[in-house]
């Protein structure tokens, strides 16, 4: 190999920056760790910085600054904080490959900001695509980036067009698991309380994972961010059931052949493809066997639960921040459940009520995704009230 890769990792810290540490860290012939980035956990951001050895490490809240700059001091890394100083670090020459690990609305600006420096992106934030997709992909193909998606249904389908990127895709499908509520009515739907659910985290980000799953409200999320990374119409774009969560997603092409990535579930997986890609690098993750998984079965959601679908087919209909706004809706309206203000059913009520109250800003730049999200959020207030 004549050339390390540059790697940025943003969100080091977290879930998914901790798994793709692991991963640089088993191939250190084959990556070279310029940047590393965090929030909270200061003392994980050190430890990672003093294993990796990066030229640079970015401390987004200010306060910490002093601790981490003090504690890397003899190791000649060069410290900096703030959220512009994230951004600016981005356009080292040394950096070619930047994964965005940031959760939430804070992943946006750094993935704008990597595509302006013409960085190739490993894409972990989901809001990037599924808020601003419009955007954040019109820029990739301005700039010449490619992004590579960390999110397992999006990393399924990335992973059945390679080799196949001049054939034309007839139509997708993304697979949900489902969960407990797949068997019963309307009528049960709307007496649903939240003790009656699996939701065990005190984390309201888990938690809501948890709801949105339920609800199906992810599956229509993870079709917006589809029809954003690979260019697709809402028709060409279907929605299944299963429980087994063996196939994340699957490939049709207009021969009628069709393409399925299938193992067993281990984000692991999407993460290092991200980072490797073209190649693909031995691994330990264990290996998916036939005859321990003799079935596989698929089937349409729950009529019952296809609410929250069909408001994000309406999303990717109305383009613009109609997304943005279902986005920031969907965050309040799984609170307010969370906190017994409103039935399981009211979610998507509530999602469906805020959209069509909220103007919906046509061709949006960054300012105006970040205008929506909050007048959102101030409408689903209002309407609880």
């Amino acid at each position: 190999m004549s050339k390390k890769k540059g790697v940025a990792i943003l969100g080091s810290t977290g879930s998914i920056g901790m798994k793709a540490v692991d991963i640089i860290a088993t191939y250190p012939d084959y990556f070279d760790v310029q940047v590393l980035t965090g929030y909270r956990n200061v003392d994980l951001l050190i430890q990672q910085a003093m294993k990796l050895q990066p030229n640079t490490v970015v401390v987004v809240d200010e306060a910490d600054y002093k601790k981490v700059s003090e504690a890397l001091w003899t190791a000649d890394i060069h410290v900096y904080a703030g959220k512009e100083a994230l951004n600016q670090v981005l356009e080292s020459g040394e950096v070619e490959l930047v994964l965005n690990a940031i959760s939430g609305f804070a992943g946006i600006a750094p993935t704008i900001a990597a595509i302006n420096a013409q960085k190739q992106v490993a894409l972990a934030n989901t809001e990037s695509i599924l808020v601003a997709g419009e955007l954040v992909t019109k820029l990739a193909r301005e700039k010449g980036v490619n992004i590579y998606p960390i999110d397992c249904k999006q990393s399924s389908i990335f992973q059945c067009l390679v080799g196949e990127f001049h054939n034309k895709i007839e139509k997708i499908y993304l697979t949900a698991q489902g969960g407990s509520l797949q068997n019963i009515d309307t009528l049960q739907l709307q007496k649903v309380t939240k003790e009656e659910l699996p939701i065990h985290s005190t984390s309201f980000l888990d938690a809501k994972l948890g709801i949105d799953s339920l609800s199906m409200m992810s599956s229509g999320f993870a079709a917006i961010q589809a029809k954003w990374l690979f260019n697709l119409k809402p028709t060409q774009i279907e929605i299944l059931v299963h429980k087994q969560a063996i196939i994340d997603g699957f490939v049709q092409f207009e021969d009628g052949g069709l393409k399925a990535q299938t193992a067993l579930s281990d984000m692991k997986l999407p993460i290092q493809f991200a980072l490797t890609y073209p190649e693909r690098f031995k691994t330990n993750i264990p290996r998916f066997n036939f005859m321990e998984h003799p079935e596989l079965d698929f089937k349409s959601p729950n009529p019952a639960l296809i609410q929250n679908i069909e408001l994000a087919f309406f999303a990717l209909d109305e383009g613009g921040t109609s997304a943005c706004v279902l986005n920031a809706a969907n965050d309040v309206a799984v609170d307010a459940f969370l906190s017994h203000k409103i039935s399981f059913s009211e979610i998507s009520k509530l999602n469906h009520d805020v959209l069509k109250a909220t103007e919906i800003i046509k061709n949006p730049l960054y300012d105006d995704y970040l205008r929506s999200d909050h007048t959102a959020r101030q409408t689903t207030l209002k309407l609880l009230q």
